[in-house]
């Protein structure tokens, strides 16, 4: 039994979290209180009814590094940004404030992913790497369905020329124009491009962009700030209710 893949995107209200991390603060790194953090995380656990020791978080460095997990891990999984797993009720966080959160699944094998792919992971290439991971996990690349959550939108994320440039080169498609009329990257629209000419089956996207959206977390917005999550389980309990 693989179960049926599920993906939830946090926003910002709801937890216990006092400003500028107001209120459902997910990361454990920005300086927020730790005990507010803990509750947020055992919120979200209740939320998607799973126990807190079932969701496997990363320490996320903006690298190429990828984990595959085999079942629930103590800690956050130290200088990764993927994670892969074809465990059922493991569910997989990726926390994000403005950087792109990946979630992949090929839902047949019952292999999933959650990817953090910023600026710098998305021109290194982890996206390309993940999915190497995932077919050596047994998926199939025609079977993987990938979700693009809310992150920076090419109308707001303004960078230099030069930047946009290097950017474009390793990331084709990503390039765009600020709203200013200034350089700017749409990280999800090369993403985006790259999935779909590495022959996945399709990628969906949310719309919305963190700088703009204030029910969002946004580094750019506002640099002292908290982080959502992405995040991706594979439930067997609703599974087991399809089929019965």
């Amino acid at each position: 039994m693989t179960g049926l893949v599920r993906r939830v995107v946090t926003g910002r209200a709801g937890g216990v979290s006092v400003p500028p991390y107001d209120s459902f603060n997910l990361g454990d790194h920005v300086g927020d209180d730790p005990a507010a953090v803990a509750s947020n995380r055992v919120r979200l656990a209740t939320e998607i009814g799973l126990t807190p020791d079932r969701l496997v978080w990363m320490d996320q460095i903006h690298s190429r590094n990828i984990a595959v997990v085999d079942g629930p891990v103590a800690e956050p999984i130290e200088a990764t940004d993927a994670i892969v797993t074809s465990v059922p009720a493991l569910a997989l966080v990726v926390l994000t404030a403005d950087c792109v959160p990946v979630l992949l699944s090929d839902d047949e094998a019952g292999v999933i992913a959650a990817v953090h792919a910023g600026r710098v992971g998305a021109r290194i290439g982890i996206v390309p790497r993940v999915l190497d991971v995932m077919v050596e996990q047994g998926a199939q690349i025609e079977r993987i369905g990938a979700f693009l959550g809310p992150a920076a939108s090419g109308r707001q994320y303004e960078v230099p020329p030069h930047m946009q440039a290097d950017v474009e080169r390793h990331l084709p498609g990503s390039a765009s124009k600020t709203v200013r009329g200034t350089t700017g990257l749409d990280l999800r629209a090369g993403i985006r491009k790259q999935l779909l000419d590495a022959g996945v089956a399709g990628v969906a996207m949310d719309p919305r962009c963190t700088i703009e959206d204030r029910t969002l977390f946004s580094h750019r917005r506002g640099a002292t700030t908290g982080r959502i999550a992405g995040v991706i389980w594979m439930d067997t309990t609703q599974a087991a209710s399809a089929r019965s």
